[in-house]
Order: C-alpha cells, then structure tokens, then sequence
C-alpha cells in the first residue's frame, strides 16, 4: 500500500493534503471530541459557541487562553514535515487544513488554508481589526493579561479568530479550498473523520473531478469509501514511509 501512494504521489502533477486533529494527535494536542473530561465543570464544546461568548466573555476566554497555553507547548511533528517537504519539493501545493493549532505553519508548510481559523490569532468583533499574536510578539503578555482583551482601534472585546459551533466557515478560505480541490490529480487525507461538512467535501471534489484519494488515518472514515489508497496506521509513521519511498522513485 505504502508502494502504490508513493507511485501516486511522485506521479502528481498537482497534489494537496487535507488534514484534521489526527495529525497534531502525535505532538499531543487534545481534540474536542476526544477531550476527557471536563474543563471547570463545562463542556468544551458547551463554551465554542458565539452564544456562549455573548453570555459570558471571561469565561470564553479563560477557556481559550487555557487552551492556546496548551497548544502552543505542543511541537509539529514526522507528518507536518512531511508535508512541509512534500511542498518544498514542488509535489505538494497547498494543505488545507481543519486544524487551529498553528502547526503546518510551525513546521513550515507555506501555501495553508486554515478553514476553521487559528488559535493564535484575535479579531475585533466590531471592527476588522485582527492580529497574529505569534507574529506581532505579544503571546506571553496576552496569556497573562487578566482583563477582556478589546481592540485597540475601536475598544471592542476581541474574540479568537476560530469558527465556533453554529458559525459558517470563512468564504473565502472555502472557495480557495474548493478551487484547489478542483485543479487537484491528488488528495492526501491525513487525520480527519471526514463527516464535518462543507469541508468534507473537499476529498470529494478531487474525486469526483478524476483525482486520486490518498487516506492515512488508524481507523475507518467517512473517506475511507471514496478512497483509491488507504494506509491504517498513524500519521507520522506513515509520512515517513511514504517519503522514504516518493525519494526513492523520483531520485
């Protein structure tokens, strides 16, 4: 199986890899769903919503700044350079990915749609004020500032710049994603359930517009069906591999 990806992915013209939380399972970063427990007696998913933030905007952010202290401890990993490399090399042309942890662009992926936004950056609720904390240097000072982080444009609270549950996906990294998705003979499927839509559809299009699906998860997805190639094991294992054998072919 490792072969036959390998010859797929040295063959492509124009591949692109949709990646979910499987992939940032290996720097240990904790999903919503496969969260245990509780945090401060609510549930996470509970406190992702634009209701929640409206009712209670502290407790919101107590919440993400706990998660963002979290997240920005974990490092990438084997499949994030992987894909990294894969671009560099000229195979790859963009991932699209699920994911909020900011690790693809750590690991130095540079053509990235983050359809569900990325933890590290704020945007003003009011105006279109928005800064990447990680760029602008101010990460520590904001993660130990006690007060409700406000724009400093307008004076209004600023919220994460991530899609909550209820919220539709930003526009326009939809359309680009879709616009990949449709020029792309490839897609490596890496770490996603493949059920959370619109962005599921991404795999789909490639399919359905002659492309090949490539899949690497350790278990069956709403992928899996549509899938030419499907490697069952984690996905920094199987990346490793995988380059090992795309070297090899293309010398």
């Amino acid at each position: 199986m490792i072969e036959e990806a390998a010859k797929l992915l040295a063959r492509s013209r124009f591949a692109i890899a949709f990646t979910g939380a499987g992939i940032s399972a290996e720097s240990g970063v904790p999903t919503f769903r496969g969260f245990n427990g509780l945090w401060k007696k609510h549930r996470p998913e509970e406190l992702a919503t634009p209701e929640a933030f409206r009712r209670d905007p502290r407790l919101v952010w107590e919440f993400y700044k706990w998660r963002m202290d979290l997240i920005r401890k974990a490092k990438p990993n084997r499949a994030h350079y992987a894909l990294a490399e894969l671009e560099e090399m000229g195979i790859l042309k963009a991932v699209i990915t699920q994911n909020v942890d900011d690790l693809h662009r750590e690991a130095g992926t540079r053509n990235l749609i983050e359809l569900h936004g990325n933890i590290f950056r704020v945007r003003c609720t009011s105006c279109g004020y928005g800064e990447y904390l990680k760029e602008s240097g101010r990460l520590e000072e904001f993660l130990r500032e006690k007060d409700l982080p406000r724009c400093p444009d307008c004076g209004s609270l600023l919220r994460p710049d991530v899609v909550w549950f209820g919220e539709p996906l930003p526009r326009s990294a939809l359309d680009e994603a879709f616009r990949l998705a449709e020029r792309a003979d490839l897609v490596l499927v890496i770490g996603t359930s493949g059920v959370v839509y619109p962005a599921a559809y991404v795999p789909q299009i490639v399919k359905e517009t002659g492309g090949k699906v490539i899949e690497i998860n350790p278990e069956e997805s709403g992928i899996t069906p549509i899938a030419d190639v499907f490697l069952r094991c984690p996905a920094g294992e199987a990346m490793e591999k995988l380059m090992t054998r795309v070297k090899g072919l293309i010398g």
